[in-house]
């Protein structure tokens, strides 16, 4: 189950085996490589401000799976889980091996099993790394959303920018809607001229917003300036969603959302106490999401005194490191990450980054190392690595009470 093999026949015929092949709600998809989550948690947002039941998916999770799924922004009971697993497995297990389902394809079928159980009236369902054989595309949906492309996971659906944005773009199907945050210009074409083939009606966010968005919010609780960008495209999203669906919208509920969207690990800062530095948590883990970073630091100016940073083995050093270097003048602790597979040597990062970095064991070597510093640590570079600090630091995960 653990494992990767893309294609979609095995969710569809798990989809059609359990009456799903066409959604009871309005769901809209989000596709892209950074922004999704942030993305999908705004418009989510918005829609249970409106009064919808809302159903969120997204991936990865931190500390348990019950965050991949939650119903109007709460988690749902182990039971529950159970429930929908076992309603999944009897329809997928005891098949041919070429229809048992993935780990990531068996919670996709238990959020829209479970969202049908709980009487939503909306979903919105993040994609994993891809689109065309993206276990979340085999879901019906009603618009497709897309952050901003760039490069990661190159060697799954790389190893250019035009391979990854094909592939993104191979989410969108005929007569569907899509929506797009600015893009680099060829991953606009890719995704304009896939419109074009499928017969896609194609907008742009910035187009919707200057057209019907005079009285949104612009500015998230959330910070970073790159959390405009997420908020006006979901914003464009569910204008385009509640005018094909016929689901409410008004100009209260989309600021209330601003005000208390949360995503645990998107440039969220822990206030420090009792003589320890403040944290920031990002899950910067590309070049694209590290440039964000940089601009978002610089824009509060802010310039961390330490930073705690580890990556998988499977990124491009090469466009990272720069950025990585640029993000603080004072020590970077590298710490080890259990990922089978995918780790990389805590040592060999280290002298990577050059010699202000230096290796300890894990995470909690690192925020020791910190411990008693002035000023701010960054901790970034994993979401991974987050998990750490969130395992060590369960509260952090929390939506802060001022959200």
């Amino acid at each position: 189950m653990h494992h990767m093999d893309l294609g979609l026949h095995r969710v569809h015929s798990a989809l059609a085996a359990l009456d799903l092949a066409h959604l009871p709600f309005p769901c809209a998809q989000i596709v892209g490589t950074n922004g999704k989550g942030s993305t999908s948690t705004f418009l989510a947002e918005v829609l249970t401000a409106s009064g919808v039941r809302t159903g969120l998916f997204t991936s990865p999770h931190f500390l348990s799976p019950r965050e991949r799924i939650l119903v109007d922004g709460r988690q749902l009971p182990e039971s529950d889980w159970l429930t929908a697993a076992e309603a999944v497995l009897r329809v997928s297990e005891d098949v041919s091996p070429a229809r048992r389902l993935t780990y990531f394809e068996l919670v996709t079928v238990m959020a829209a099993w479970l969202f049908r159980e709980y009487g939503c009236e909306a979903a919105v369902i993040e994609a994993g790394l891809g689109g065309a054989h993206d276990a979340t595309t085999a879901l019906a949906h009603d618009l497709t959303v897309y952050t901003p492309i760039g490069l990661d996971h190159e060697r799954v659906i790389g190893p250019t920018l035009a391979d990854i944005a094909r592939d993104k773009a191979g989410a969108m199907r005929e007569g569907v809607p899509a929506v797009s945050a600015r893009q680099e210009p060829l991953a606009l074409d890719i995704l304009t001229g896939m419109a074009r083939r499928v017969g896609a009606p194609f907008f742009l966010a910035d187009d919707v917003a200057a057209e019907v968005g005079k009285s949104w919010p612009h500015k998230p609780v959330m910070l970073g300036p790159h959390q405009a960008d997420n908020l006006r495209l979901a914003l464009a999203a569910h204008h385009l969603l509640a005018a094909r669906c016929g689901l409410p919208q008004d100009a209260a509920t989309m600021e209330r959302a601003a005000r208390t969207a949360f995503i645990p690990g998107r440039l969220q800062l822990v206030p420090g106490a009792h003589g320890q530095p403040s944290i920031f948590l990002d899950g910067a883990h590309n070049e694209s999401g590290l440039q964000s970073l940089n601009a978002a630091l610089r824009d509060l100016d802010i310039r961390p005194s330490a930073m705690i940073f580890a990556c998988l083995a499977d990124k491009d050093f090469t466009a990272m490191l720069p950025l990585v270097r640029s993000l603080s003048d004072g020590p970077v602790y590298v710490p080890g990450l259990d990922v089978q597979g995918r780790e990389m040597d805590p040592g060999e990062l280290a002298r990577l980054i050059g010699p202000t970095a230096l290796p300890v064991a894990d995470m909690a070597e690192a925020l020791r190392r910190v411990a008693g510093l002035e000023g701010t640590v960054l901790i970034c570079g994993s979401l991974y690595l987050l998990a750490e600090a969130f395992r060590l630091h369960p509260k952090w995960l929390d939506k802060p009470a001022s959200s």
